[in-house]
C-alpha cells in the first residue's frame, strides 16, 4: 500500500516520563516465527538474503519495500534458535539509529515490532529501563500516526498493538483507545462466513494469527476485566472456522488475490494453537466472502464468485473473478500465477491481471482496473445468480463498460467430473487455465490431456500451449505450462478425472 511521507508528528521523540511495566504480565507464544535471522547479522526475508558487513543498515531498500518493513518488524527476536543475548543486541542496534529510520518509523512496521518487543520482553523476563522507555516512546508515536487514512489490516494492526502496549504498561488510556479499534475493526473486517473482508487468504492466516495471540493475552491476564474475551473469542473461532472450510486437504491455503505462502503459520499451527487455547473450530458454509469450494471423489475445486473487496480500499486484490483452482489426490493441478512482488513494476501489473487467472479476458482487457501496486479502479461487480451443493452459477460486468457484454459463468461439481460454461454473447474472449509446475498435459485438437484428467473444450475455436511461470512464494518463480482456449459467444469445459 501507499504510505504518507514522514511528518512532523511522525518524529521519534525519546519520552522521559515512562509509566512501570505491570505487575505479573503472562504471555506464551505457541507458535515460533520463521527463520530469517540466519546468523551474525544475516537476514533472509521473502527468499532474498543479505548480510551486513558492519552496521546493520536498518532503512536498507535495495530489495524493495517490503524487505525492509520485514527487517523493521523484529519478528526473528522470537524464532526458536535465536539467543536472548542476540536478540538484545539487534534491539540496541536498532535503537542506535531509530531517529532516522523512516521507514521503521512507519506505523505498520511499528505496531509489528511493539508487539514482537513485548512478547520478547515478557517470555524472557526482560524489565529494563531503557528498553521500556524506547518501547513506551514507539508507543506514544503509534498513538499519534494511527493508520485511518489507510484502513483495513493495517489499522487493525495499530489496535493490536497499543492493546499490547496496553496490557504491559497497564494503561487504562491506551486500552481504551485500542478496544475501540479493536471493536470497530473486527466487526467490519470479519464477514459473516468469518473471512478477513480483504479476501486474502494469507491476510485471512495473519490476522487470525493476530487475533490468537490477542485474545491469548487477554486470556492469561487479570487487567481490564478481560472484558474483551468473549468478543475475541466469537471472532477468531469464526476466522479459524473459515479457514478450515477453504484450506486444502494437503494444508495449502488457496494462493487467490495477493497470498503466498511462506508468510504467515500454517493452518495446521493455527488450528493448534487455537486447540491449546480451547478455542472450537465448527463447519461453516461460505457466503460473504464469494468464495465457494466443492469436492468430488477425488479433487477440490475452489472458486471466486465474490465482489472485488472491501469496496473502499481493495489494496490486496487482483483482477480475477470467477477464476479458480483444482487439487486432484490432494495436489496442486490447475493453480493461481500468484504473487512474487509489490514492487510498482511489470511483474507487479501482471500478476495481478486478468490474464494471469483462470477466468475469461476479453481482448486482453482486464475484468477490473488495477493500478499502481495495491490500487483498484472500476472493478467488476459480481452477481451470484444461483448457489447450492454442487453448483454455482454468477455473472460479472467488468467488460460491459468497453464490450457491452457480461461474462457469465456456471460451474457444476459432480462425483467424477466437472462442467464449466462461459458466456460473453457478441464477443470473442480467451478463456485461461495455468497447469502447476511438473504437471504433464498433452494438448490434442479440443482436449488437454494430463495424468489422470481430461479437459474437453465444446465451440473452442482454437487452444494454444505456452510457458508461463507461478509464484508460490515472493520473489520465487517456477515454470508452468499454461493453455489459453479461443472462443466466440459461449465455450464449455468439461474435466474428467480418470
Amino acid at each position: 500500500m501507499l504510505k504518507r511521507k514522514l511528518g512532523v508528528a511522525n518524529k521519534f521523540v525519546l519520552d522521559t516520563t515512562v509509566p512501570m511495566r505491570a505487575e505479573n504480565i503472562v504471555f506464551a507464544s505457541r507458535i515460533n516465527n520463521n527463520i530469517s535471522y540466519v546468523s551474525k547479522n544475516k537476514f533472509r526475508f521473502l527468499n532474498i538474503s543479505h548480510y551486513f558487513d558492519n552496521k546493520i543498515d536498518w532503512s536498507y531498500m535495495v530489495y524493495g519495500k517490503l524487505w525492509a518493513y520485514n527487517l523493521n518488524y523484529f519478528e526473528y527476536i522470537n524464532q526458536s534458535d535465536i539467543a536472548k543475548k542476540e536478540s538484545l543486541r539487534l534491539i540496541e542496534s536498532f535503537s542506535d539509529s531509530i531517529k532516522d529510520n523512516r521507514t521503521g518509523l512507519e506505523p505498520y512496521p511499528l505496531s509489528l515490532r511493539i508487539i514482537n518487543w513485548i512478547k520478547f520482553f515478557v517470555q524472557n523476563n526482560i524489565d529494563d529501563k531503557r528498553l521500556n522507555q524506547l518501547l513506551w516512546s514507539q508507543l506514544q508515536l503509534l498513538s499519534k500516526n494511527k493508520e485511518y487514512h489507510l484502513l483495513g489490516n493495517h489499522l487493525l494492526e495499530n489496535g493490536f498493538a497499543l492493546l499490547f502496549g496496553a496490557y504491559y504498561f497497564d494503561d487504562k488510556i491506551m486500552y481504551q483507545h485500542a478496544k475501540q479499534i479493536i471493536l470497530d475493526e473486527l466487526n467490519e473486517q470479519i464477514l459473516r462466513d468469518g473471512a478477513h473482508f480483504e479476501l486474502s487468504p494469507m491476510y485471512h492466516s495473519l490476522m487470525t494469527y493476530r487475533v490468537l495471540d490477542v485474545y491469548n493475552l487477554v486470556f492469561s491476564n487479570e487487567l481490564f476485566a478481560k472484558e474483551l474475551l468473549q468478543f475475541l473469542k466469537q471472532k477468531v473461532e469464526l476466522m479459524l472456522s473459515f479457514l478450515k472450510v477453504i484450506t486444502f486437504k494437503n494444508g495449502d491455503i488457496p494462493l487467490v488475490n495477493d497470498s503466498a505462502f511462506g508468510i504467515t503459520p500454517k493452518p495446521s499451527q493455527l488450528f493448534s494453537y487455537a486447540n491449546q487455547l480451547e478455542l472450537q473450530v465448527n463447519d461453516i458454509q461460505l457466503s460473504d466472502s464469494g468464495y465457494r469450494k466443492f469436492y468430488g471423489d477425488n479433487y477440490e475445486f475452489f472458486i471466486d464468485v465474490g465482489e472485488v473487496g472491501p469496496t473502499y480500499q481493495p489494496g490486496h486484490a487482483h483482477a480475477d473473478t470467477f477464476s479458480f483452482l483444482l487439487y486432484i489426490s490432494g495436489r496442486p493441478v490447475i493453480i493461481d500465477t500468484g504473487t512474487s512482488t509489490y514492487e510498482i513494476n511489470e511483474t507487479r501489473f501482471y500478476e495481478r491481471s486478468t490474464y494471469a487467472h483462470n477466468t475469461v479476458s476479453i481482448n486482453k482487457e482486464n475484468s477490473s482496473q488495477v493500478w499502481a501496486g495495491h490500487r483498484v479502479g472500476i472493478r467488476a461487480n459480481a452477481t451470484i445468480l444461483e448457489n447450492n451443493v454442487e453448483s454455482v452459477i454468477a455473472e460479472h460486468n467488468g467488460y460491459e463498460k468497453k464490450f457491452g457484454v457480461k461474462h457469465k459463468r456456471s460451474v457444476e461439481c459432480l462425483a467424477n467430473h466437472i462442467v464449466m460454461n462461459d458466456d460473453i454473447w457478441g464477443n470473442k474472449g480467451e478463456a485461461h487455465f495455468h497447469f502447476a509446475p511438473n504437471e504433464y498435459i498433452e494438448v490434442k485438437e479440443n482436449l488437454v490431456i494430463g495424468q489422470d484428467f481430461i479437459l474437453t473444450f465444446e465451440n473452442a475455436t482454437s487452444l494454444a500451449i505456452s510457458q508461463s511461470y507461478c509464484a508460490f512464494e515472493f520473489n520465487e518463480k517456477k515454470d508452468i505450462n499454461k493453455v489459453s482456449v479461443s472462443f466466440e459467444n459461449n465455450l464449455t469445459t468439461k474435466i474428467d478425472f480418470l
